[in-house]
C-alpha cells in the first residue's frame, strides 16, 4: 500500500482491500474520482503486484493481525475500511481483531459483494475447484478475470496460484468473530451479481449492534467496482460524504493535541 502519513490532516482516510487475486491496482483512480476530502489508501498484501516476491498468507487471522502492526499508527486517525468480495472479509475480520484488542475502530465499515459471514460460502470461494481450467471459467462467467488474461496463458499461470492462496484465506472466514461491532455498516451489492445475492448481502444487518446497516444495490455484476466504476464511486461518495465531517472534527482534536 502506499505509505500514509501518520499525521493527522483532518482528512477521513479510506484502507482498501482488494478481491480474490487482485491488488492495489483494484483501485487506481479512486483519488481522483474522490476528490481532497477523502484519502485513498489502497492495501496491497504480499504475493501480488509490487510485493509479489513476499509470501503469500493463507492464513485469515495470520494476516489479519499482520495487517493491523503494519498499518499500525495509520489506524489511529479517522477511518473507514473498504472491501470487496473478499476484501470485505479481510476488512470486517480486521476489524473484529481491533475491537478485541480494545483498539480503535473505524467509522464504518464499507463492504461490497460479499455475503454475510453466517451463511454457506459458494463452493468457489472454498477452492473446491480443482482443475485450473474449470476454475477459469468459472472466474470469468463471474467478470473476474479481464480479456487480456484469457489471451495469455503465461499471466494466467501466474495469477491462479494467488488466487487459489486467497481462496485459502477465504476459507478462514469461520474462525472470525461474529460479535457486532458498534459502527455502522455500508454493503454494497450488485444488481446482476451470479455469486452473492442482494438478500444475502443485506444480512450484514446483524452485525451492527445497533442495526445501522444499509444496503446499496448498484447496476453491474460481480466486480460492478470494475465493469460499471463510476456509477458506483457516485454511490460511494454519498456514503463518505456523511463520515467527512465527522473525520474533519476528530481531526482537528488529533492535530491540536500537544505531543509527548
Amino acid at each position: 500500500m502506499r505509505r500514509a502519513d501518520t499525521r493527522h490532516d483532518g482528512r477521513l482516510r479510506m484502507f482498501c482491500f482488494p478481491y480474490a487475486g487482485g491488488g492495489a491496482s483494484a483501485y487506481a483512480g479512486w483519488q481522483r474520482w474522490l476528490g481532497d476530502g477523502v484519502e485513498v489508501l489502497p492495501v496491497q498484501l504480499p504475493g501480488r503486484e509490487g510485493r509479489m516476491s513476499e509470501p503469500r498468507f493463507t492464513d485469515l487471522p495470520a494476516l489479519v493481525a499482520d495487517l493491523d502492526r503494519e498499518l499500525g499508527e495509520q489506524l489511529e486517525g479517522p477511518y473507514v475500511l473498504y472491501g470487496h468480495s473478499m476484501g470485505a472479509l479481510v476488512a470486517f475480520a480486521l476489524a473484529q481483531h481491533r475491537r478485541a484488542r480494545g483498539e480503535r475502530l473505524p467509522l464504518a465499515l464499507l463492504l461490497g459483494a460479499h455475503r454475510a459471514p453466517h451463511l454457506p460460502a459458494p463452493p468457489i470461494t472454498h477452492g473446491y475447484v480443482a482443475d485450473d481450467m474449470e476454475l477459469v471459467r468459472g472466474l470469468a462467467a463471474l467478470g473476474g478475470l479481464p480479456r487480456v488474461l484469457l489471451d495469455r496463458p503465461e499471466w494466467l499461470a501466474a495469477l491462479l496460484p494467488v488466487v487459489r492462496g486467497d481462496l485459502m484465506l477465504c476459507d478462514g472466514a469461520g474462525s472470525v468473530d461474529r460479535t457486532p461491532l458498534p459502527v455502522p455498516l455500508h454493503t454494497f451489492a450488485g444488481a446482476d451479481d451470479r455469486l452473492v445475492t442482494v438478500p444475502e448481502i443485506q444480512e450484514w444487518s446483524l452485525y451492527s449492534t445497533n442495526g445501522d446497516c444499509e444496503t446499496v444495490v448498484v447496476p453491474g455484476g460481480h466486480f460492478f467496482i470494475r465493469d460499471k466504476e463510476s456509477v458506483f464511486l457516485d454511490r460511494l461518495s454519498e456514503v463518505l460524504s456523511r463520515y467527512t465531517d465527522i473525520a474533519d472534527l476528530l481531526g482537528m482534536d488529533l492535530v491540536g493535541a500537544p505531543s509527548d
